[in-house]
């Protein structure tokens, strides 16, 4: 029996964008879903989801609520993972899947960057933990889209692969971005991001601090400079990303 035909029958003003994920997570998981699948699948359309835009950002909501991972983080994670890599899904929204995804895995050092020495407020290690190791568990199948994706995806799976660095995916970086590297240069939000990546990606933690002091300007939230590495390099690369994502959604826009 069809899930889609009567919901579409029933919701016909629902926004297009939840019909598209609707049939993505239909089709790719089977019950009992996440509880995050339940915004596409219920009966009624929600009247403050004018359009698209005001649905995802109540969807989007339910993964990283204030950028704090809940006991459900972790379980939505499967939810993001089947939307980014099903071409029914428009790019942008897969860009955006992933970078959630990033931002999930990044969460307690991110927030670690922002607040040091102060220990992070409604800091969770147990979900956070979990919701990381979730979003390891599909970072392998996200990464075997490369070859197919668009560049802008591209983008945001260059992210998740020095989050979960691997001896097959760093060194495949450095070719796989050089493309990016000729086209966009430094002082733009592309070139700076892709080159950070691959001073990560290198493994060298002093060229690393030092990449991280040099991009910190007035343009990107510091961090302080006797937090943890790793806190302070994520902590800027998640700001990056934010960064691209929202050039992405002005070109898309025409704005």
């Amino acid at each position: 029996m069809s899930i889609r035909t009567p919901e579409r029958n029933v919701l016909p003003d629902e926004p297009r964008i939840r019909q598209v994920f609707r049939d993505v997570i239909a089709e790719r998981l089977t019950d009992p879903r996440p509880p995050q699948a339940a915004m596409l699948f219920q009966s009624s359309v929600d009247p403050y989801w004018t359009d698209d835009r005001f649905f995802l950002g109540d969807f989007y909501d339910g993964f990283l609520h204030q950028d704090t991972c809940q006991p459900h983080t972790a379980e939505g994670v499967p939810v993001l993972a089947a939307l980014a890599v099903d071409d029914r899904v428009p790019p942008q929204q897969r860009f955006r899947a992933i970078s959630l995804l990033f931002s999930i895995a990044t969460v307690a050092d991110r927030r670690l960057g922002d607040c040091w020495p102060d220990t992070p407020r409604y800091a969770d290690p147990g979900n956070e933990d979990r919701a990381r190791e979730a979003v390891r568990s599909c970072t392998p199948d996200l990464l075997a889209r490369w070859a197919p994706e668009c560049p802008a995806v591209r983008l945001a799976l260059a992210g998740l692969a020095v989050v979960f660095p691997t001896v097959s995916t760093l060194p495949a970086l450095t070719p796989r971005l050089q493309g990016f590297v000729e086209q966009h240069p430094l002082g733009t939000d592309i070139g700076d991001y892709v080159r950070f990546i691959l001073v990560f990606a290198a493994g060298n933690d002093d060229q690393t601090l030092a990449t991280v002091e040099s991009f910190t300007t007035a343009y990107w939230k510091s961090t302080s400079p006797g937090a943890p590495t790793p806190a302070r390099t994520l902590h800027l690369l998640g700001q990056m990303l934010n960064r691209v994502g929202m050039g992405l959604t002005r070109s898309h826009s025409g704005g």
